[in-house]
């Protein structure tokens, strides 16, 4: 039986027709010191369809590495999801996009191709809580992992605490350096961090590294008007928002009603089984 090497390199088996089974064994163990882990697990099975259908070899090799290739990519978009910290359930296919019409629909399928990322171009979400940003800003999030996109998603308050103890530590810009390894870092309600001039100073130092370089996708509660309530510093809020605004997409959710209210309203008046015809009363009239 063929092994591999101290380099991983295949070694020739021994003179002499190997029985099938042994050649089988040799063939998988020649895949696998090849890293190719799937190939190497359903080689016979791919086999014995490629004959039963009468595959050339060509084909069958073909049809061998299509299915290493699609393993691996199905093992890449698994790894980068957990990495990424993304919610795992919002994305595309629990998201109600007829909620938020057409124009912006239209805004979110362009933005759905992965292109403004390419681009460095920044994404802004503005709208009322509960209207679905942050599921928004997800689920655009898995479908740039699928796309081969490196993302990380974090509250904005919990990652300006992390910088801020990275900048105590004196390793603010390793931590820059860490984050700039995602093409897209995804900030979930910017709105809700404190007013603390540090905390605005490392925040405003992300986002000016990230300028032009790489793309940031924003939540926020808050219009433009307000982010004084984030930066404080009227010259620093400007430029903030010069910097987000340069080259982005803006998504203006706030005419979008809370879908949180509409679910509670929907248990509190339940709609009437289809079919069903209402019953009403006449009024009672007091004497």
């Amino acid at each position: 039986m063929a092994s591999p090497d101290r380099r991983g390199r295949a070694l020739a088996p021994p003179a002499g027709a190997a029985a099938p089974a042994d050649r089988q064994a040799d063939l998988q163990a020649l895949l696998r010191a090849l890293n190719l882990r799937h190939a190497a697990s359903v080689v016979g099975e791919v086999a014995l369809q490629a004959a039963k259908a009468g595959l050339t070899h060509e084909a069958f090799l073909y049809e061998l590495a299509r299915g290493e290739c699609e393993a691996r990519a199905q093992r890449r978009v698994e790894r980068d999801l957990r990495r990424s910290g993304l919610p795992l359930e919002k994305t595309f296919r629990t998201l109600h996009l007829a909620r938020f019409g057409a124009p912006l629909q239209l805004q979110i399928e362009r933005l759905r191709t992965g292109a403004f990322v390419e681009e460095a171009t920044n994404c802004i979400a503005v709208g009322r809580p509960g209207v679905g940003k942050s599921h928004l800003a997800a689920a655009l999030g898995h479908a740039l992992i699928v796309q081969g996109h490196a993302v990380r998603w974090t509250s904005t308050a919990t990652l300006v605490q992390q910088l801020l103890a990275a900048k105590r530590d004196l390793r603010l810009p390793q931590a820059l350096a860490t984050l700039d390894r995602f093409a897209c870092l995804i900030l979930d309600d910017i709105g809700y961090v404190q007013h603390d001039r540090d905390e605005m100073e490392v925040l405003f130092t992300l986002l000016a590294e990230r300028y032009e370089r790489r793309s940031v996708i924003l939540t926020t509660n808050l219009v433009f008007s307000e982010w004084n309530r984030i930066f404080k510093d009227p010259m620093t809020t400007l430029a903030a928002i010069d910097r987000v605004v340069h080259h982005s997409v803006i998504l203006d959710l706030m005419a979008v009603d809370s879908y949180r209210a509409l679910e509670a309203s929907e248990r509190t008046h339940p709609a009437p089984p289809s079919g069903a015809t209402s019953q009403v009363r006449p009024t009672e009239v007091t004497p």
